[in-house]
């Protein structure tokens, strides 16, 4: 999915677009989604398509909703993220690059994984 930086802007919210777009962070406990136990997917705010399901949900008490892996439906890039003197490992949507948020190696097993997300790169579909 391809729309000019103006497009986004009028798509989606001042701070949809901060952190999505532009790779921001939303604080930490602010998301709607954080607290979230219903049934049902979880897709890309800027373009709709499956990023986790709400299986895969879990609280890990980071601030953020986190998940211990993305959907069957592979929509979820992984890349290196060497900013603020850290190394991370950013997650963007596949099929749009919006900014997630970041994986880390300390997550629930079977994956051992923790998809760390910003509730406005993401929405939520009540199965």
């Amino acid at each position: 999915m391809k729309l000019t930086d103006q497009q986004w802007r009028e798509k989606l919210t001042e701070e949809e677009y901060r952190v999505a777009r532009q790779g921001g962070t939303e604080r930490p406990f602010s998301g709607d989604l954080l607290h979230n136990k219903d049934s049902g997917n979880y897709t890309c705010t800027c373009c709709g398509e499956v990023l986790f399901t709400s299986d895969d949900k879990f609280d890990s008490g980071c601030g953020w909703p986190s998940f211990s892996a993305h959907s069957e439906h592979d929509n979820v890039e992984f890349k290196q993220d060497n900013s603020l003197g850290m190394q991370r490992i950013e997650i963007t949507c596949k099929h749009c690059n919006a900014h997630l948020g970041h994986v880390f190696n300390d997550g629930p097993a079977p994956t051992g994984q923790r998809y760390c997300v910003n509730s406005v790169s993401i929405k939520f579909d009540k199965k």
